[in-house]
């Protein structure tokens, strides 16, 4: 039995094991305990040896030692050494909260500091795609947290339930942890720009897409003819729009190039998902409100195919999620932003209509009013059991004027005509839209976000559409209300795009860390406070104790028969 020299503090300290030990090691130590008791002792759990210290038969220790009271007795050095100089201690909730406790040491994570490799593509990490395969000493780790239960596979390469995503988040879009969660990335410190840059972005290109048609509208419409407003507008706008496509259609292309798995992250989030239709839409809007000065004939059905076949295939793959009824069923993801996931069928159905082609556009309308019905209803509906919005989600509330609005226009493209059916679709937008304006304080008091821009474009369809109405129904009214309108939506576009201007280049503050993607698969246990580890030391003392005294009650027993 190995003795060492101890201090008379470290005898009073019970010592405890809280790292793997390997298989070698257990054999040297069943052998040793078979020589000492005569026998072998068959456990489920890994071998705690007890040794017997110098001085004192009853103060015992694990191998390897490393003190119970090791976390907050430093935590406590620490406080008082802050009193002293009268500062304050900070631990930052980083994922990298006592090291030796929290996610990021499990195996399958990186707990360097600034290491951002796990959302790193495979194949842009060659030094990364070796260790996928795991060593012999990985695999026996991975066996040994499977057999005790504890170990937790956070890999990110596995999908996070809809449902988590919910648990730990809050805010606006869903981008903001809550306090008792954990994050895979530091939070102390700034990410990666790909990393910070969400999919969220395409709502810029919504708002200024959206805008050039509306402003088309204006130019060319009989019913706002009296304003006299040019088609330069139009232009410019337009090339706008086009010109931040690109740069963000650029950006988050190379965000999938080296960092696959966020991007990911972001497909299964339960609000993000829904802006990956919002590209094609942006390219049917720009069909849409292409200035007749570059674009003087027809659009031709291949515009109409290319932008249609992505959105119609992602479609196919989240209407069939929401059918199936498994985890992310309508029911348990519909956010105010599954608009999104609907409003499309009716823009490509009004493509569809100004390319000639008018039976895709009737199957386009029936898929999209069908849907619109049933998220509608789901929205509308809210269960008992659910959860109210926070007064931060009230701005989404937006887009339930979107679906609507778009349909009214699709049907009279179709028809020709903005008869019953267009004006009933126009009908319930515009409730639904004097409904949000009553209530303006809902809009007021909330944080600025790159994800507020996809809450103009229902503003802007809806006004695009009071147009088309004061068109078949001239007055001074219905014009009046379209002017008013399109100011309203013009002005709102127009304050996002200079706070968004101020936030990038002036405060620097566009793009804070992402941390919506790097929650953990479960939620994990960890020590939020002080007494969180002086009750689990306190439990391991206990314990400890009752193994040293039925040690040494087995001893007396071979020496007192």
């Amino acid at each position: 039995m190995d003795k060492r020299k101890t201090s008379p503090y470290f005898l009073d300290t019970h010592l405890i094991d809280i790292h793997e030990v390997l298989p070698e090691e257990e054999e040297q130590e069943e052998g040793i305990t078979e020589e000492e008791n005569g026998k072998a002792e068959k456990r489920l759990n890994k071998p705690i040896k007890v040794r017997e210290m110098k001085g004192s038969s009853q103060r015992r220790s694990i191998n390897r030692q490393v003190s119970l009271e090791t976390g907050f007795s430093v935590l406590r050095k620490e406080s008082n050494r802050a009193k002293d100089e009268n500062i304050g201690v900070n631990l930052p909730r980083s994922g990298r909260s006592f090291g030796g406790f929290d996610s990021i040491n499990r195996f399958g994570m990186e707990g360097r500091k600034g290491d951002f490799s796990i959302f790193e593509t495979k194949s842009s990490n060659p030094s990364r795609q070796n260790s996928w395969l795991p060593s012999k000493k990985e695999r026996s780790e991975m066996e040994s947290q499977k057999t005790d239960g504890a170990g937790l596979d956070e890999s990110v390469d596995t999908s996070v339930p809809a449902g988590r995503y919910f648990a730990a988040l809050r805010g606006p879009e869903l981008d903001q942890v809550k306090d008792d969660e954990d994050i895979l990335l530091p939070k102390d410190e700034q990410w990666p720009f790909l990393l910070r840059f969400p999919i969220g972005c395409f709502g810029i290109c919504l708002g200024l897409s959206s805008q050039a048609v509306l402003w088309r509208a204006l130019a060319t419409s009989p019913a706002t003819e009296f304003l006299h407003i040019p088609l330069f507008i139009n232009l410019v706008l337009w090339l706008l729009a086009l010109a931040v496509l690109f740069c963000v259609s650029f950006t988050y292309i190379l965000k999938t190039l080296f960092y696959f798995e966020a991007v990911k992250r972001e497909y299964f989030h339960p609000v993000r998902v829904n802006f990956f239709f919002a590209p094609w839409v942006v390219c049917m809007f720009l069909a849409l409100g292409a200035p007749p000065t570059l674009f003087p004939n027809k659009l031709q059905p291949a515009i109409w195919c290319t932008f249609m076949l992505p959105y119609f295939l992602l479609e196919l793959k989240i209407y069939g999620q929401w059918l199936s009824g498994g985890k992310r069923r309508l029911c348990k993801v519909a956010n105010p932003s599954s608009h999104l996931s609907v409003v499309g069928n009716f823009v490509g159905a009004i493509l569809a209509a100004k390319v000639g082609w008018k039976e895709p556009a009737k199957f386009l309308w029936a898929v999209g009013f069908a849907h619109y019905f049933v998220v509608f209803v789901t929205l509308y509906q809210r269960l008992p059991t659910s959860e109210a919005l926070p007064r931060e989600l009230h701005p989404v509330y937006s887009m339930f004027i979107a679906a609507p609005s778009a349909a009214s226009m699709a049907w009279q493209n179709i028809y020709g005509d903005f008869n019953e059916v267009s004006r009933t679709c126009y009908f319930i937008a515009l409730f639904l839209y004097i409904s949000l304006v009553v209530r303006i304080k809902f809009f007021t008091g909330f944080r600025f976000s790159v994800a507020w821009w996809a809450y103009t474009f229902p503003m802007t369809t809806f006004s695009v559409a009071t147009i088309k109405y004061a068109e078949e129904v001239p007055s001074v009214l219905t014009k009046g209300l379209a002017v008013t309108l399109s100011f309203m939506s013009s002005t709102t576009v127009s304050v996002l795009f200079v706070s968004t201007l101020l936030h990038a280049f002036v405060w620097h503050t566009l793009f804070p860390n992402d941390l919506a993607i790097a929650i953990t698969k479960r939620r994990l246990g960890k020590f939020k406070k002080a007494y969180d580890i002086k009750r689990w030391t306190k439990q391991a003392l206990t314990k400890n104790n009752i193994a040293a005294k039925v040690s040494d009650g087995g001893k007396e027993d071979r020496l007192y028969p």
